[in-house]
């Protein structure tokens, strides 16, 4: 699992002076940045990790002031796609919980291409210690 904190930035929030909901896809993005390492050099002309989903769910208001943890693990491994979870902490509560659906995808073919073993074996370090990996 992969652990990232922010700072909440006084921007970040609104009238009500909580984190606007867009901000939150934007926290989960970067968490999972330190997976794009394992798959090398990526262009739009070969092959990619592109987003196929993503879901937020928002269980409670993020405040400023207050820095916030981003924990991000693997949930599940496929044939040519991944699924990434994301829980988003403040004064140790979940505040939001996201997942992520990242398709290792062929830009010259057009089409899905399968993970190789090794980068299964490297996602597969990123299981959360408390749920298993679906295959």
């Amino acid at each position: 699992m992969l652990e990232e904190q922010f700072k909440v930035r006084f921007y970040e929030t609104d009238a009500l002076g909580h984190v606007n909901n867009t901000v939150i896809p934007g926290w989960i993005e970067t968490g999972r940045l330190p997976i794009f390492d394992f798959f090398g050099a990526m262009s739009g002309e070969t092959i990619s990790l592109i987003v196929a989903r993503l879901e937020v769910d928002y269980l409670r208001p993020i405040y400023f002031g207050k820095p916030v943890t981003v924990k991000t693990f693997v949930m599940r491994l496929g044939n040519s796609s991944f699924d990434i979870g994301t829980e988003v902490w403040q004064d140790d509560q979940c505040c939001a919980m996201g997942k992520t659906i990242l398709v290792y995808f062929d830009y010259s073919e057009q089409k899905a291409t399968p993970l190789t073993a090794d980068i299964k074996q490297k996602l597969s370090a990123l299981a959360h210690p408390e749920y298993p990996i679906d295959a």
